[in-house]
Formats: structure tokens, C-alpha cells, sequence
């Protein structure tokens, strides 16, 4: 018994030695960051554009995008984009087509999933060219939401809404678009 309480009297003072020597020892992991995050991206997207302005006929039509943009940190991006939407029947006989240069500004709301939703808008220049009906430029705004996916650390598609209104003197085109795409960053 004598040689038990002996034993466990030199367990406790050998253990938090022990540990105090082992705390010593460690040195804590540096912080890593995911470099893929952050850099220079291209993206492109395909869709359909709903056009829904007083005095024209409702119509719909193909969209494109494409863009050239950063991300700056995990949550906020930026981006120079050209859109296309094209050969709206606005009334018998007359069509027409829009474009816009924006300048996108997004906010990606990070998580611990594969899957990003984010907002964003855009400020820029918008056209509208016509068959039947004058073309028009002027100031273009829009605004996004939706959600991008990871497929790999390099390569997310994209799903997601975005309103743009093209604004010049008459009336304006206001579209509403659900766009899919690709984005790759390097």
C-alpha cells in the first residue's frame, strides 16, 4: 500500500511537469490563407431577359454577359462586364436589341458550404439598337442576387437574377434576366 501511495505521489508531481515542458514545445500553426480566393477572374453567362417597359409590347429574349473582375477578399468583388440582350418585338414591325458597359460591385456572403449567395449592382453606359424605331443610348444600372458554386478551387457556376434598366429619353428598357454561367479564377 505504502509503495502505491508512493507511486501516485511521484505521478503527480512528475505529470504537470510534464506538461509544462510539452506547452513549451508547441508552436501554433500559422494562419493559413486560401490564396485561390482572392485574384483575377473571368467569367461568362448565358440566359433569357424578360423586357417589361410601359408603351412597348412585353417580349423576351436571349442574354449574354461576359467579364473581367477581382476579388478583393472573401467578400467583396468587382467587376468590368458587357451584356447583350437581343431582338425584342416591341411592336409589329419593330425590334430591338440592348447592351450595357457596367461596372459591378458584389458582395459575397461567405460560409462554410460549397455554396456562395451574393448581391451586387452594377453602374455603367447602355444602348439600345432598333430595327423600326430610332437607337438610344445612356445611363445603365442593374442589380444582382444568387448564388455561385464551387466545383472546384478555380471554377464556380453561377445561377442568378439581375434587373437592368437602360435609362433614355423615351422609354426605358427594363429587363429582367436569369443568367447561368462560369467563372474562373486564377
Amino acid at each position: 500500500m505504502l509503495r502505491f501511495k508512493s507511486l501516485l505521489l511521484a505521478a503527480a508531481l512528475v505529470l504537470p511537469a510534464a506538461g509544462i515542458a510539452k506547452a513549451a514545445d508547441y508552436t501554433p500553426p500559422a494562419e493559413q490563407v486560401d490564396a485561390t480566393t482572392m485574384g483575377l477572374y473571368l467569367r461568362g453567362d448565358l440566359g433569357a431577359s424578360w423586357l417589361r417597359s410601359s408603351g412597348w409590347s412585353k417580349d423576351h429574349a436571349f442574354a449574354f454577359s461576359g467579364g473581367v473582375g477581382y476579388q478583393y477578399t472573401d467578400y467583396l468583388r468587382g467587376e468590368l462586364a458587357v451584356d447583350w440582350s437581343g431582338r425584342y418585338t416591341i411592336a409589329p414591325g419593330a425590334k430591338i436589341s440592348t447592351g450595357a458597359v457596367l461596372g459591378n460591385v458584389y458582395f459575397d456572403v461567405k460560409n462554410d458550404s460549397m455554396f456562395t449567395p451574393y448581391v451586387g449592382a452594377g453602374l455603367g453606359y447602355g444602348w439600345i439598337n432598333g430595327s423600326g424605331t430610332a437607337d438610344k443610348s445612356g445611363l445603365a444600372m442593374g442589380v444582382n442576387a444568387g448564388v455561385s458554386v464551387d466545383l472546384t478551387s478555380n471554377l464556380a457556376v453561377d445561377v442568378g437574377y439581375r434587373f437592368r434598366d437602360i435609362a433614355v429619353k423615351g422609354t426605358d428598357p427594363r429587363e429582367h434576366q436569369i443568367m447561368t454561367g462560369l467563372r474562373f479564377k486564377f
